[in-house]
């Protein structure tokens, strides 16, 4: 729907929202239902199977969640989030799920209408943010019920598919299609505006009574923003939940794409804002020579694109495949599956602890088991002639450039077809503890490892070595907001720096962040964002004494 009707729009000043979120995936949606007045209270007839939070739960039955103590509930809970209002919501809709067990959600949810915080969910797409993008026919590595959100059993909207016994993972099409759904049966629409780009959030300050907006912006006098004042909206009353001193507020600006590719640019005032971008912006790079050449991809879907196309077959020289997460294994059994030769270079030990097939389950995962046991079974060796005269070596920088390169890459010792698994794809090689030096103009590329070059022909490379959020439109892309403002913001290495239980930005005031953004990758935690920060600016409303408007939003 279009951002602002162009009847609405006001003469003189931006409109202003008390909540602006900037994403309009799972977490974004999470938090649009928290705030339009679903409030979650513990359900007496169910028993939470841990001792210690059922009777604080009990105890304060007639509480809401997002009225109580999160900081109080969350302690001494354990779980697979460093977040601990992420492991308390997880623990409420999930009782003992990492223990194998399906136990029902121990919460009931209550709308109340007088508790609707106006928001806005900007989103560049329709609800369900980088799910729409993603290949249809791989399977999540959650269990569909993990990605369910609140109020909105999965399995009602899925039919009730199951796939085998063991298990209940979605596709992608599947779980964002669930997501479009859950907004319409929520009623939520009213929130979201879709098809739109932020360009800039910037930080502007209103100094004491009367005096205005600072810093060259338009001065708005006794009428300012979040006190009513806004001209163009008839009947909705917006209160400020900017409990900061001086009134700060923020200008979101950016432009919708609407019929025709036209792009309408448009400006918000925001009392707060929530960055839910999560974290699939930008690939991250390798860094090396050659990385730019067309024959290297940062995408799997480039892959699949290839093939689709034919461009890659059983003839092909090998595809490289750089990575040892599970976006590069996916690369290798959608290669595997299309009988296309493969490189799998990656840094780590196959022994390495920290890999993330070592805490998958065999037997709700056994497409990536197959894929660590070609890892680990399947590798490549350079064998001295003196014991291997049969085996080809690999190709040394010392006796030839890339002159000659190895028709078919070497097995190590041992790794013959009767030592392998059934089912393990034979043209398959992996390369541990190695790294890529460069790529070269002639879809050659080099290999260091061992105290060893290895050059080899191929026919694309793809680096699937994770994403970083792209925080472009912050002030220094958002590297201030990190837990180490000297280094880029990064999901796993220098998340944004947050309050535990409100989500707020501990260098920003009014600036919150969820998700991938805070480290919470997985949908199953990242609901947790949703809850303190629904916590934080509901307590704060109610301290200030002000009723929340129970209007709808205007501003779309």
């Amino acid at each position: 729907m279009p951002l602002l009707e162009e009847t609405a729009l006001p003469t003189e000043h931006p409109p202003t929202v008390p909540v602006v979120i900037i994403g309009n995936g799972p977490s974004g949606i999470c938090l649009s239902y928290l705030l339009s007045g679903y409030k979650p209270y513990f359900d007496t007839a169910t028993v939470h199977p841990n001792p210690i939070l059922y009777r604080k739960l009990q105890e304060t039955k007639h509480l809401p969640i997002t009225e109580q103590d999160l900081e109080f509930l969350s302690e001494g809970l354990e779980g697979r989030s460093s977040n601990p209002v992420a492991v308390l919501f997880d623990t409420l809709l999930h009782p003992n799920a990492d223990f194998g067990y399906e136990f029902p959600p121990v919460l009931q949810w209550r709308r109340d209408k007088q508790q609707h915080i106006p928001h806005l969910v900007l989103g560049r797409a329709t609800p369900g943010g980088a799910w729409h993008a993603m290949e249809g026919s791989m399977l999540t590595i959650s269990l569909g019920i993990w990605m369910e959100l609140p109020g909105v059993n999965y399995r009602d909207l899925t039919n009730g598919k199951r796939r085998d016994v063991t298990s209940d993972r979605a596709t992608p099409e599947e779980i964002s299609s669930y997501y479009r759904n859950y907004v319409k049966l929520k009623g939520l629409q009213k929130n979201f505006a879709d098809n739109t780009y932020v360009t800039s959030v910037q930080k502007l300050c209103r100094g004491h009574e009367g005096e205005g907006l600072q810093n060259g912006h338009a001065d708005q006098g006794d009428e300012g923003v979040g006190d009513g004042g806004n001209e163009g909206f008839e009947g909705n009353v917006v209160e400020s939940v900017n409990s900061g001193g001086g009134g700060a507020l923020w200008e979101v600006r950016g432009y919708q794409q609407v019929q025709n590719d036209t792009h309408v640019p448009f400006s918000l005032f925001a009392e707060n804002v929530v960055l839910a971008t999560g974290a699939s912006d930008s690939p991250v790079r390798l860094g090396v020579e050659g990385e730019d050449l067309p024959f290297v991809f940062h995408s799997i879907s480039d892959l699949g694109l290839a093939v689709s196309r034919r461009k890659l077959d059983v003839n092909s020289d090998p595809v490289l495949i750089v990575g040892a997460g599970l976006s590069a294994a996916d690369a290798v059994l959608c290669a595997c599956s299309s009988n296309i030769r493969v490189l799998h270079v990656f840094r780590k030990s196959v022994d390495d602890p920290d890999l993330i097939f070592k805490q998958l389950p065999k037997t709700l995962y056994p497409e990536y088991h197959k894929v660590y046991n070609m890892m680990c079974s399947q590798a490549y060796t350079s064998v001295a002639p003196s014991s291997a005269p049969n085996r080809p070596q690999a190709v040394s920088i010392a006796s030839s450039v890339c002159a000659k390169m190895c028709p078919k890459p070497q097995l190590a010792a041992g790794n013959v077809a009767g030592n392998a698994s059934v089912g393990l794809f034979p043209d398959y090689t992996s390369f541990p503890e190695h790294c890529v030096v460069s790529f070269q103009s002639d879809m050659k590329c080099l290999l260091q490892g061992n105290n060893s070059l290895k050059a080899f022909k191929i026919s694309m490379a793809l680096v699937l070595i994770g994403t970083n959020p792209n925080l472009f439109f912050m002030k220094g892309q958002g590297q201030y907001l990190g837990q180490d403002p000297t280094k880029p913001i990064s999901c796993k290495q220098n998340p944004i720096d947050i309050h535990p239980y409100t989500f707020e930005c501990t260098k920003e005031p009014g600036l919150f962040a969820m998700g991938p953004l805070v480290g919470d990758n997985f949908v199953r935690f990242l609901k947790g964002g949703a809850l303190g920060i629904a916590s934080c600016l509901l307590k704060r409303l109610k301290n200030k004494g002000k009723l929340i408007s129970n209007g709808g939003n205007n501003f779309i």
